[in-house]
């Protein structure tokens, strides 16, 4: 019982940050299926963070 609520604790402890994605900044949205769409700017932006962290 005491374990349940031990992982219930770290479940509540966010694992990623989205507030800087590329999605974060929603400038449209699709109509029909409501996907968003970042800004050019935000998309140039995580085009340069993924092509820096190639392997």
């Amino acid at each position: 019982m005491e374990g349940d609520r031990l992982k219930d604790s770290f479940m509540e402890i966010p694992i990623e940050n989205h507030n800087t994605a590329a999605w974060a900044n929603v400038e449209k949205l699709k109509p029909v299926s409501k996907v968003s769409i970042p800004s050019e700017f935000d998309m140039k932006n995580a085009k340069e963070y993924v092509d820096s962290n190639e392997k």
